[in-house]
């Protein structure tokens, strides 16, 4: 991946409860942001007519949707959002190697991204859910399958990044589970600061609370932009 420069790391997690909350949101930080991330509330409330929106006011988009079904049935919703105009879409590589490349054949333009585990997981609820195989175990068998299946990038907690980046080299990390110092981890397990996240290998960032809760959001942005220019 060609160099980039540390505002175009930055994804603004847009995380909020409503359409009129997100247009706010980004009317205050403008184009102190080049990438938005849009999720599931969002994508529920305003459709494909929001993520157009959001990107006919200049921003790279990127759609966490964490598709998870048959090959056939993922691929038929990946070809739907080929010609969007989407920087990036995500599915979750429990799914398997051929959901994957099936995602992969039909993506367009858009890159695909393979969620590894939540990052809101930590061991003792990984137990319970995969009882019996290490979340390091599958933290690495899914990074594989992500780089045979043919997808562009992996999105994983900073924690995972060493192991992501020697089973997935050639793909581009996206990683959440971004806080400032001291800042409360909320509902994320695995969490790191962002110039450590970036020197750990990271190639963008997820943010959303550290700059939602900030009084002045804009501010903020620009704070984390230099620390992340550290790296």
């Amino acid at each position: 991946m060609a160099a980039l420069k540390a505002r175009d790391r930055l994804i603004l997690a847009l995380d909020v409860n409503s359409l009129e909350e997100a247009i706010g949101v980004l009317n205050v930080v403008g184009d102190s942001v080049h990438r938005v991330k849009i999720g599931p509330r969002l994508f529920a409330l305003g459709g494909l007519a929001f993520v157009q929106e959001v990107i006919q006011r200049g921003y790279q988009v990127f759609l966490d949707l964490k598709l998870h079904d048959i090959p056939n049935t993922v691929a038929s919703a990946v070809d739907v959002f080929a010609s969007t105009g989407l920087w990036a879409l995500t599915v979750h590589a429990a799914g398997g190697e051929e959901m994957m490349k099936r995602a992969s054949e039909t993506r367009g333009g858009v890159n695909i991204l393979a969620v590894t585990v939540l990052t809101s997981l930590g061991e003792d609820q990984w137990d319970r859910v995969c009882p019996g195989c290490s979340m390091d175990e599958a933290l690495s068998h899914r990074a594989g399958l992500a780089q045979q299946s043919g997808v562009q990038g992996v999105v994983c907690s900073p924690r995972d990044l060493k192991l992501v980046k020697q089973k997935a080299p050639n793909l581009f990390t996206v990683v959440p589970g971004i806080r400032m110092p001291g800042e409360n981890r909320h509902d994320q397990a695995r969490v790191m600061g962002p110039s450590q996240a970036i020197k750990e290998g990271a190639d963008f960032l997820v943010i959303g609370r550290p700059i939602l809760e900030a009084q002045d959001k804009r501010s903020r942005v620009e704070h984390i932009v230099e620390t992340m220019e550290v790296y």
